[in-house]
């Protein structure tokens, strides 16, 4: 009986809280909340709606030619993205790992065999428009949104110009936009046919895993290898004294505390 009481109560309770869901939704409904916020002008809606689709709705006319590409590129680009597209120790290369037989056939070869010692941008879009898009809201780094129309055109051409996908004297634009992207390395490497795109696609997962009774399978599978061991030192003294990490000692098995002492030593006389 007093569970039966309790479960009346919390039931109760429910429907109350549904009501007033209900009222407050078609209070809101009705009318807007005094003083929260306003509507939202056609300019802040239009400054806020930029992005370009696959198939380029969105993409504002305009056009650019490598050459700005290179002027633009050299000036606030190459700094982090190299002179070449190659990158700096931090970002992933931009060109590279494609060949004339891959903007062919619309299919890099190194991403099938792996032979790329990593992969770049390039080997990797499929449509112009993602590329075009990220560098029009994101790029340069340090000032997104601030390069213009025909900046953007450019060094969008300049970048398929260094992966020898157009030429030198090519401009690009929103009315050659398509046919370009027909040109991409990796243009027919997109698939869909997979749980990651569509809901009713097949997953593109297919590990058995243990369940019950497993045995662990622990493998090193990354190291530093001795010959590179010293190469900055002894790591275990570098690390800070706060957090979980710590580095390994890394120096080699006969080389002790006063060695290392005598070569620092010896590093700072010779400055």
């Amino acid at each position: 009986m007093e569970n039966r009481i309790k479960l009346l109560g919390l039931l109760s309770h429910a429907a109350l809280a549904l009501l007033l869901c209900s009222l407050l939704l078609k209070t809101g409904a009705a009318q807007a909340f005094d003083g929260l916020g306003r509507v939202a002008t056609s300019d802040e809606v239009k400054a806020w709606d930029i992005d370009v689709r696959p198939d380029f709705v969105g993409l504002p006319k305009g056009s650019g030619s490598v050459a700005k590409g290179m002027e633009v590129w050299d000036a606030q680009c190459a700094s982090c993205h190299g002179v070449f597209g190659e990158s700096n120790e931090i970002f992933t290369p931009i060109v590279g790992g494609t060949t004339a037989e891959d903007i062919k056939k619309g299919r890099v070869q190194s991403l099938k065999d792996g032979s790329a010692p990593q992969r770049t941008t390039l080997m990797k879009v499929p449509t112009l428009s993602t590329l075009w898009d990220y560098i029009n809201r994101a790029m340069p780094w340090t000032a997104p949104k601030s390069l213009s129309t025909e900046e953007v055109y450019a060094v969008t051409a300049y970048i398929l110009n260094m992966g020898g996908v157009v030429g030198d004297d090519f401009v690009l634009s929103d009315q050659n936009m398509a046919q370009t992207q027909a040109k991409l390395p990796n243009r027919n490497g997109m698939q869909t046919n997979h749980g990651m795109w569509l809901p009713s696609g097949k997953p593109d997962v297919k590990e058995l895993r243990c369940m019950s009774n497993c045995k662990p399978d622990a493998r090193v599978i990354s190291f530093l290898p001795d010959y590179a061991r010293h190469a900055h030192g002894n790591l275990q003294d570098q690390n800070r004294l706060v957090g979980p990490v710590r580095g390994v000692p890394t120096l080699p098995p006969a080389y002790n505390k006063s060695a290392l002492n005598n070569e620092v030593n010896g590093r700072v006389q010779e400055k």
